[in-house]
């Protein structure tokens, strides 16, 4: 069928001439109601937006003298972020001498993630960024 007796029909019946494949040879088209289509194109991809889930990065800070009741509420608030599907960044900030003993900082995120290993695993293992010894856990699925 020729371009014009398409449009022709596409005048007729109120509809728009829509090409789908304008690399085929013939050009393949279509006779569609061009702005339901597009309304309905925006409406799906509303839909998909609303099933994405956004993940945040929910901070932790801890200091490396903490205390193991602190800590437990660390813990805790920990375990809510990562079952709310979260990402969670553990920083312990040194102050002043205490940067000398990365090592105690060290031990102390490792026993973090042992305790929440059961909820997360380790998606960026602990290093130093500046007076800051960060650590980041993702949840498990």
């Amino acid at each position: 069928m020729s371009a014009k007796e398409a449009y022709k029909i596409a005048q007729e019946r109120h509809l728009d001439l829509v090409k789908i494949a304008p690399q085929a040879n013939p050009p393949v088209c279509k006779l569609m109601d061009f702005g339901k289509y597009r309304y309905e194109l925006s409406k799906r991809e509303k839909e998909a937006k609303k099933k994405q889930k956004v993940i945040n990065v929910k901070e932790i800070r801890m200091s490396p003298t903490i205390e193991d009741h602190d800590f437990g509420v660390k813990l805790k608030s920990a375990i809510k972020f990562l079952k709310e599907g979260n990402k969670v960044k553990v920083t312990i900030r040194f102050r002043g001498r205490e940067a000398a003993h990365t090592s105690l900082a060290e031990d102390l995120l490792n026993r973090f993630a042992n305790e929440l290993s059961e909820y997360g695993v380790i998606e960026k293992a602990p290093n130093m960024e500046g007076r800051n010894l960060m650590m980041v856990l993702t949840p498990k699925n």
